[in-house]
């Protein structure tokens, strides 16, 4: 059985990250886990008196678990889900270090999230909880941009840098089966910024394996030179009707490559598809 992990801070956009994972494996049988997550820096002494006579920790989960409880019920309704298919937890911990341990204890296969609040330059798109989620947890991560409404995602792209290629496990294990599964026509683009010889080694071993892919899922290749990573991506999916991205990310190359902005153009501060990371090993 698939295991899900649900990130939730009660906000609408970890909500509606939610309501996106139900109905995209709701042909699937999941067991489900929705994790809320308090950090010590969220208090001040207030909350401290507060608790009274009742145990610190008790004081400070209590009300979260009774939030969650009431959504799990909600979500349990409105998407029919079998009972005890859905568990919260909550914990008090730095958040990577809490989704860590969940995922050891419950053999957690994917992780859903929507975006956060953006903290800085390089966390234009996600968010700092976001972004240290894909940076830190080696894990399948699927995240859902705010305001975001559910579509089958159909058309996915999968970009390539010169350090990624088909054979990766990433590719072969995790991106073919979960095409075949929820989607129907793979876009994949080979990407150099800078058109180097590596490029033409790297389109003929693509070559190679699209004969072997075809057999199992219908796909589009192109290769896409000169252009940084993030703009090709976002052109593309701006003129193709792509439902969902798709990374395959190397120790943080790939994706701070992604996320990578020049002095003349800033990249967007919204990420408008899902996107699907998988980590190389």
């Amino acid at each position: 059985m698939k295991t899900i992990l649900l990130l939730t801070d009660f906000s609408q956009n970890s909500i509606n990250a939610i309501r996106y994972a139900l109905n995209l494996f709701k042909t699937q049988e999941i067991q489900y886990y929705m994790l809320h997550v308090k950090s010590a820096s969220a208090y001040t002494s207030d909350d401290l008196i507060a608790a009274g006579p009742k145990p610190i920790y008790q004081s400070l989960i209590e009300p979260a678990k009774k939030k969650l409880a009431s959504l799990v019920d909600t979500l349990q309704r409105e998407f029919s889900l079998p009972e005890n298919s859905m568990e919260y937890l909550v914990d008090f911990d730095i958040l990577t270090n809490s989704i860590q341990q969940v995922i050891a204890s419950k053999g957690i296969d994917t992780i859903v999230m929507g975006t956060n609040g953006a903290t800085g330059a390089k966390e234009v798109i996600f968010g700092s909880n976001t972004i240290n989620v894909i940076r830190k947890v080696d894990c399948p991560t699927l995240v859902i941009p705010e305001g975001f409404e559910y579509r089958a995602p159909n058309n996915i792209v999968l970009p390539l840098d010169e350090g990624t290629t088909l054979d990766d496990t990433a590719f072969t294990d995790n991106i073919i089966k979960f095409v075949k599964t929820y989607g129907k026509l793979l876009h994949i683009l080979r990407i150099d910024p800078h058109h180097s010889k590596h490029t033409n080694h790297a389109h003929l071993d693509d070559l190679e394996h699209m004969e072997v892919l075809k057999d199992h899922v219908d796909s589009h290749y192109h290769t896409i030179n000169n252009i940084p990573v993030y703009y090709a991506v976002h052109s593309y999916i701006q003129t193709h009707p792509i439902d969902l991205v798709t990374l395959i990310t190397h120790k943080e190359r790939f994706f701070e490559r992604y996320l990578s902005t020049s002095s003349t153009a800033r990249i967007s501060n919204n990420l408008i598809l899902p996107l699907l990371i998988f980590h190389s090993h």
